[in-house]
């Protein structure tokens, strides 16, 4: 295993405040607007997990995972006057903490080639007969 370069560590330092960004972001504004402001959170960690993917490849959507999760966890908790963003009760609160661990667990799982920029190789184009019917080669 090679170790990784200064270029690497960055980008894997950025997907994580972007996990933390978008975490801090949708535990903040998730009760917002119901229902729709816990549907725009988890599509807002939904595509910047899928950005990070594309940024960085598969270890960065473990770092934002990872940023992800303690924000909202770090964020969940009980504030110094006994104030929740994230009230226990509310099935809003449950919906964004496990929607988010499972988008980012499907952000993972998507095959890789949906985030190859590389070139494809042309196929050859296939001759049609005048009856409408395929040629063979």
């Amino acid at each position: 295993m090679q170790p990784l370069s200064a270029g690497q560590i960055g980008s894997l330092a950025l997907t994580l405040v972007l996990g933390v960004v978008a975490g801090t972001l949708g535990t903040v504004l998730h009760r917002s607007v119901p229902p729709w402001g816990v549907v725009l959170c988890l599509a807002l960690a939904f595509v910047a997990g899928v950005t990070s993917r594309a940024f960085a490849g598969l270890a960065a959507v473990g770092t934002f995972a990872l940023g992800l999760v303690a924000a909202v966890q770090l964020l969940s908790q009980g504030g110094p006057g006994g104030d929740f963003l994230v009230p226990a009760g509310e099935a809003v609160g449950w919906v964004w903490v496990l929607g988010s661990i499972v988008l980012t667990i499907l952000v993972a799982v998507l095959p890789g080639r949906l985030f190859d920029d590389r070139p494809r190789p042309r196929s050859a184009p296939v001759a049609v007969e005048r009856d409408g019917t395929d040629a063979a080669p």
